[in-house]
């Protein structure tokens, strides 16, 4: 299930075994809190146990024993368990049996990022309920947002809240932040609006990145103009703008070149169909050949200023004149 489902499972009454999964940290921290709850744990010292996965190899038989434990002067005792993929043989030899029969007061949570071997196999095990805690798409988070600024006492637009999800590049830690930030500022029943994130909510540098791409395949010069010197004034470097230029246009260049579907080249890309069909857009109205000709040049110049044949300066702003002028 999704973290956004975790709460509604609760309400329904304490599974046994968790496996809390996903790069969103705060989605896993917010899923094991939740747990944790929903325990009613008054003595953490003796009922909230914690073990990092590695500590784990080649004790798992006390591991097991220690989950029969029974919870000191409270109704369940919490095991969390970090970063711990069991191989195929120590499930099958010491957490089988113990998923399949389980202490009824101890809850065994498993909190893992995802991204190390044993991961996917450990999902499909019986026994664990697994909460998901991957990133989740804009319109997803969009909706979870709206909900966090209504329990903070705000009233958020649905567009306003697509707006901050943008702006804080699906960060849903940063995303907290914001709208505790904006609860300060507005007060209780205050009205999140567009114009409200515009002032308030700081743009993550991947979306002002995302803003100078777009304007330079508009070869819209003055947008274009705007966005870089904020992003210059900020501390970001001339290299750093000219890296993202490339990253674009070599985008723009894959798009328009393979002859693959959409979500062929998405899945070989690691990103979404929609965002090749954009590309292929763009590229199409720009024309392939000046598309392949700017990225050329464009990737000319980040060699020669990582060489030292340009300065950062200069290399940019011939990259300039090659978009707009070229």
């Amino acid at each position: 299930m999704k973290f956004t489902e975790l709460a509604k499972q609760l309400k329904e009454g304490l599974n046994s075994v968790y496996l809390i999964e996903g790069e969103e940290a705060y989605f896993r921290d917010h899923a094991t809190e939740s747990i944790r709850a929903a325990c009613g744990i008054t003595q953490p010292t003796f009922n909230d146990v914690r073990f990092d996965g590695e500590s784990l190899k080649g004790e798992l038989a006390g591991f097991v024993a220690d989950l029969y434990t029974v919870p000191f002067f409270d109704e369940k005792r919490l095991v969390r368990a970090y970063e711990f993929y069991p191989t195929e043989r120590d499930w099958e030899k010491f957490l089988k049996p113990y998923a399949e029969d389980p202490c009824p007061s101890t809850v065994l949570v498993i909190v893992n990022g995802g991204k190390k071997q044993g991961a996917a196999e450990l999902k499909r095990k019986k026994g664990i309920t697994v909460v998901d805690c991957s990133r989740e798409s804009e319109e997803t988070l969009a909706r979870w947002l709206f909900g966090v600024a209504r329990k903070s006492g705000l009233n958020a637009e649905s567009d306003a809240a697509a707006m901050m999800v943008r702006y804080c590049a699906r960060d849903a830690a940063r995303m907290k932040k914001e709208i505790e930030k904006l609860s300060a500022i507005l007060g209780e029943g205050g009205r999140v609006t567009r114009a409200v994130v515009e002032e308030y909510v700081a743009k993550d540098a991947e979306y002002k990145i995302y803003e100078l791409t777009q304007a330079a395949s508009r070869r819209n010069f003055a947008e274009f103009s705007e966005i870089l010197s904020d992003m210059l004034g900020k501390g970001w470097d001339e290299n750093a703008a000219l890296v993202s230029l490339v990253s674009h246009y070599r985008a723009l260049y894959e798009a328009s070149s393979s002859r693959a579907s959409d979500a062929e080249l998405a899945k070989s890309l690691g990103v979404k169909p929609y965002a090749v069909q954009r590309n292929r857009e763009t590229a199409a109205r720009l024309g392939r050949e000046k598309v392949k000709e700017t990225y050329r040049r464009l990737y000319e110049l980040s060699c020669g200023a990582r060489n030292g044949l340009y300065t950062k300066a200069g290399a940019l702003s011939a990259a300039i004149a090659e978009i707009f002028f070229g």
